[in-house]
């Protein structure tokens, strides 16, 4: 079986560039230590490796069918998706006196970053429960937690979110399913539909619960009068059917294992609703989920796009192709494609794409991981607009780069890459959708700019100045990374400029000001990802220096330089464009196309 991730790389990011085991400071996290996270690590890759990856083709080929109202699955997804409940996965970050194992984020994305990798399809059923498990237990009373809560811990019941409408995508002001109030103050009966709702329907588990945003009868329009309800399938005391029909199977490119489902809501007028928190603040507890699923999201498009590396590594070094370039005797062999200074580059792409999202990744984590416990008002506030600023980017540079690096995992394997006697063509087919789950790359290109640079008077961009100039003074005494950290101090320099002219454009209007933004979340992406890649320079430096130089660490330098040459470049283009002020995009009308 070909390797899927490099565990060496994961270890490398949390306990050497990371270290993770300052979270054990906190007393929430008190009682593990770096050996209980390492066989938490080691942990999901047995499942991986047993359960999940042994069905990534077979869930490939024979999709989900939708039979007399029902989603059937894979049956082997029965027994991981219990597994995972028996096991403590899908409740492991919440508190003992809940049943849980109060680890930290970081390691339980980390270990999904491994199911992940292995078989992206299959990963997503706990960790949809226990987003909308943790919704309920937050913002919930204390009998809807008891009520919901043990059998989605235990794998009985799946959890999703609920959102999208026919009419009401990224747009959700505009849903129109709603809540009419009953003689009971907790329960509603709702009406409407939601079309791809992830695993909202399966035959794998015995309920769906799914969290619904929804519109009480005479609440304000807008966003100000969205509320959240609990909505399960079926009954949860009785069993009976609660209502929820499942008229419609959706049948995607990629990502073909997970079921898509169109839910219609109270055909029958007897769907109810338990009302989640206050009414019309559903939009703000939903937004807890949204966040903790952006970054997940972000993680699964860069597990997906290590598999796609990790399959075109181990092809490039056992296809043989060609000589050296400079090789002219044809009785030589021929050597293995990874010799070519081309097959190099296009592996470099893919590894200093890859790692460095990961490092982002694990680093937006740690910040959650603190922030859920810091005591100091003033180091919270910093720390949240920090992540605030930062997951937009570490949601939507892997997703759109991951499109871009599996695309070079295909071109790898040439001919092969496009059949599918091999992986990489699947791969392809699922990085697609991490661009689009979550809000697309346009919607938080205008979050980004619109929103998160300038909220506090641009407090999450002065802390993310802040921490980069911390690492490029510890990179100051190290000179041999003197030219790197030269050319990424430059690239830092006109992105402050360009910065700076972008907010000036808030004159001109929305329009302008936002027309481009997704250009400049982009520009961000290589930014925080050269970030990322001089904080693992340095310490692959110092391993260099205190422990011999090993392949390992020389890669990580050489992978280093490689984004500082070919990568953190393109924000040099992209400052040219943002910086004119030519506007073909505003100009164009739709009957000029």
């Amino acid at each position: 079986m070909s390797q899927f991730y490099s565990h060496r790389d994961l270890e490398f990011q949390l306990f050497e560039n990371l270290d993770l085991q300052q979270l054990t400071q906190y007393p929430f996290f008190a009682d593990h230590s770096s050996d209980t996270f390492k066989m938490v690590l080691d942990a999901a890759k047995e499942i991986a490796i047993r359960s999940l990856r042994p069905l990534l083709t077979e869930m490939d080929r024979k999709e989900p069918v939708l039979e007399n109202g029902k989603i059937k699955i894979h049956p082997g997804m029965k027994a991981i998706v219990k597994q995972f409940g028996e096991d403590g996965w899908i409740n492991a970050t919440f508190p003992y006196d809940e049943g849980g194992q109060q680890l930290p984020w970081t390691v339980h994305l980390a270990a999904g970053y491994i199911l992940q990798a292995a078989n992206y399809s299959a990963s997503v059923f706990p960790f949809l429960t226990t987003g909308a498990a943790n919704l309920i237990r937050t913002f919930g009373t204390l009998e809807q937690t008891a009520r919901f809560t043990p059998k989605m811990y235990a794998g009985d019941w799946q959890g999703t979110m609920a959102l999208t409408e026919p009419d009401a995508g990224s747009s959700l002001s505009d849903l129109t399913t709603s809540a009419t109030p009953t003689e009971d103050p907790e329960i509603y009966k709702i009406k409407g539909q939601k079309i791809y709702i992830s695993c909202g329907d399966h035959d794998a588990c015995d309920n769906i619960i799914n969290l619904l945003l929804a519109r009480i009868e005479g609440a304000p329009a807008g966003t100000k009068g969205i509320s959240l309800f609990i909505v399960p399938q079926k009954n949860p005391e009785t069993g009976e059917s609660n209502d929820v029909l499942t008229e419609g199977l959706y049948h995607k490119m990629g990502y073909k294992g997970a079921p898509i489902a169109h839910l219609m809501l109270g055909s029958n007028d007897n769907c109810m609703g338990y009302l989640v928190g206050e009414a019309n603040q559903g939009l703000k507890y939903m937004f807890q989920m949204m966040n903790e699923a952006r970054l997940g999201v972000g993680m699964n498009a860069v597990a997906i796009a290590t598999a796609a590396y990790q399959a075109s590594l181990a092809y490039a070094k056992e296809r043989p192709q060609g000589r050296k370039i400079n090789e002219k005797d044809l009785r030589k062999p021929q050597v293995p494609i990874i010799e070519h200074a081309d097959v190099k580059r296009m592996l470099l792409f893919q590894k200093s794409i890859t790692e460095g999202a990961l490092a982002l990744l694990l680093y937006c984590s740690w910040l959650s991981d603190q922030i859920s416990q810091e005591q100091d008002l003033d180091k919270k506030k910093g720390l949240e607009s920090l992540l605030d600023l930062l997951t937009p980017i570490a949601k939507s540079y892997p997703s759109e780069m991951g499109l871009q690096t599996t695309s070079a995992a295909v071109q790898v394997l040439g001919g092969a890459g496009y059949t599918t006697d091999f992986p990489v063509e699947q791969y392809y087919r699922e990085a697609r959708i991490h661009p689009i789950h979550e809000g697309t790359t346009g919607i938080h290109g205008i979050d980004l700019l619109g929103r998160k640079v300038v909220i506090n008077d641009g407090l999450g961009w002065k802390t993310l100045m802040g921490e980069i100039q911390k690492d490029l003074q510890r990179a100051k005494s190290i000179e041999s990374l003197s030219e790197m950290i030269s050319t990424f101090q430059m690239h830092l320099k006109v992105s402050n400029e360009c910065l700076i002219k972008q907010i000036a454009k808030m004159k001109q209007g929305p329009e302008v000001f936002l027309a481009d933004a997704t250009l400049f979340l982009e520009l961000c992406g290589h930014l925080t990802v050269g970030w990322m890649w001089i904080r693992q320079a340095i310490t692959a430096q110092s391993k260099t220096e205190s422990e011999g130089k090993s392949d390992f660490y020389k890669g990580k330098l050489n992978t280093a330089q490689y984004f500082m040459e070919y990568e953190i470049v393109k924000i040099q283009s992209l400052v040219t464009r943002l910086s004119s002020n030519e506007f073909p995009t505003i100009k164009m009308t739709a009957e000029q196309f």
